[in-house]
């Protein structure tokens, strides 16, 4: 009999229809049961794994049967519900990132803290409906294919031997790091019952992921590295990124159809497009729009589509800024909520720095510095939209065209923090980590060299590079924070607020801030 292996998870709903995405243990039709009403589809085998996205049409309690037998809910737990939008959108945005895995007993509470989307799971559990996030977006390092926990390498140790060692490999080993990851019973419950939107940061294929050609040029000399970025794309596809899809986007993808047409197993079919796409970038596009009511959601790729060429380094290549501009440009809405894994405003005396370091890697000060501030770029993680200083002016200028309020939320700092640029209705939030934290010394280190060192010498060496000024000036009106954390962004209140959240016995508020529109 089939069994579900990961999910339900909860993808995306709209004012009409919500789509639940499942892992089984064999080919089989997924039902899926709410308000009365059975939505039914088969699955698709990729490397041996079997999957199927259901689109509901109804709302309410939800069940899952596999085989005609009821797999979900579990025993114990309340049923999970679909909540389809109203015509004003989402009230409240949960968003976080990088999340590691590992177990919640006392050691991994001492050395990771509190799992803090598993404790708002708990929290929901007794919660009353109407204050659930109706959007939850994850804003990078959903998995850590580089840093496996000590259950993941007992998997890939038990499988195999040879190098990666202490990696991901092959698909195999990352739908093993997928299933850790999203089947604790109060993580999977969440999942099954917020909605989810997601976007990839390093961590999902390999820490500093496309920080530069030098980076690319030296990963491709690694002789296990082909097959490791193949299968994590196919398996960002899979289990990430189908479920950011529309039904009618769906409908009308073709690597979906060839998979659902395929006769057998379609891990070919995946690995190819994979392939491709890491190859030639701009064939294909991970970012996606949504509109929300009043609010249009842009989740910006800020890792596969860069343009590397030295002297033309962007942090999206023409093609996909082309359609980033229309999103903006296009009327309709009243904000936007743009998501991008690495932020967008970071500290200015550390914007000035990776601007400094870019110019210097370009050749700027002979090539001697450039190879040195090549290896320091690689080292010390300089690779935000301040690393790509075209693409952060282009930006700049974009939004603060827009004449309605920006916010930009972000992660991968593994620290929280807001931002503000001046005059201008522009926000930056960042919420990092869910569960990942800094040591004492790390935070320390961060706070002297992003808060202090760097704001006394960043814009002096940006003078002596000869870089100009930026088109808007900000600064950090909020923070920073080093607590694991979720953070909700609320559509609903004027001014609209955002509120960061931690735990430890129970869900407690770090703080909560009004965006005013100046």
């Amino acid at each position: 009999m089939p069994e579900l292996v990961v999910g339900p998870l909860l993808r995306y709903v709209d004012e009409t229809s919500a789509s639940v995405w499942v892992e089984t243990s064999e080919p089989c039709e997924v039902v899926v049961e709410a308000g009365g009403t059975q939505s039914r589809a088969l699955t698709f085998t990729v490397h041996g794994h079997h999957y199927a996205i259901v689109d509901v049409g109804a709302e309410g309690a939800y069940e899952v049967r596999l085989g005609g037998r009821t797999v979900w809910p579990l025993p114990d737990q309340p049923p999970s519900r679909i909540r389809l939008l109203g015509p004003g959108g989402p009230k409240r945005v949960m968003f976080g990132s990088c999340r590691t895995s590992v177990p919640h007993d006392t050691m991994h509470v001492i050395s990771h803290g509190v799992d803090v989307l598993r404790a708002y799971g708990c929290s929901m559990m007794d919660m009353p409906e109407e204050r659930w996030p109706d959007m939850l977006l994850l804003l990078g390092d959903q998995v850590y294919a580089d840093e496996p926990s000590a259950e993941m390498l007992e998997f890939i140790r038990n499988r195999r031997h040879d190098e990666p060692q202490n990696e991901i490999a092959d698909f195999e080993e990352y739908a093993e790091l997928y299933r850790l990851a999203w089947t604790d019973p109060e993580i999977r419950w969440l999942l099954s019952t917020v909605p989810s939107a997601m976007i990839f940061d390093d961590h999902d294929l390999r820490d500093d992921w496309n920080t530069s050609a030098s980076w690319r040029e030296r990963m491709a000399e690694i002789p296990w590295w082909p097959r490791r970025v193949i299968s994590g794309l196919g398996a960002y596809w899979v289990y990430q990124h189908l479920g950011n899809m529309s039904p009618r986007e769906r409908a009308g993808d073709e690597l979906l159809s060839k998979l659902c047409a395929a006769e057998g197993d379609g891990g070919g079919i995946l690995d190819t497009f994979a392939e491709h796409v890491y190859e030639v970038p701009a064939d294909n596009r991970w970012s996606y729009s949504r509109d929300l009511g009043d609010t249009r959601l842009i989740m910006l790729d800020s890792r596969c589509a860069r343009q590397l060429a030295p002297g033309d380094r962007r942090m999206i290549d023409p093609a996909e800024w082309e359609w980033f501009a229309e999103q903006v440009g296009k009327g309709g809405v009243e904000r936007f909520v743009i998501g991008t894994s690495v932020p967008f405003l970071l500290p200015a005396g550390i914007h000035h720095v990776q601007n400094w370091n870019e110019t210097l890697a370009q050749g700027a000060w002979g090539k001697t510095a450039a190879r040195w501030s090549e290896a320091l770029r690689q080292a010390l993680d300089l690779e935000h939209w301040a690393a790509f200083r075209r693409s952060f002016e282009d930006m700049s200028r974009l939004l603060a065209g827009t004449g309605r309020p920006v916010i930009v939320l972000s992660g991968d700092v593994h620290y929280s923090y807001v931002a503000k640029a001046d005059k201008l209705p522009i926000y930056q939030l960042v919420c990092s980590p869910i569960r990942n934290p800094l040591s004492r010394t790390l935070r320390l280190a961060n706070i002297i060299a992003q808060f202090g060192v760097a704001t006394v010498i960043g814009r002096l060496l940006a003078l002596l590079a000869g870089i100009p000024k930026p088109p808007f000036k900000w600064r950090i009106v909020h923070g920073p924070w080093f607590s694991n954390a979720v953070a909700t962004l609320s559509l609903d209140t004027a001014p609209l607020t955002a509120r960061w959240d931690t735990a430890g016995s129970e869900i407690t508020e770090i703080t909560r801030v009004e965006l005013q529109r100046q």
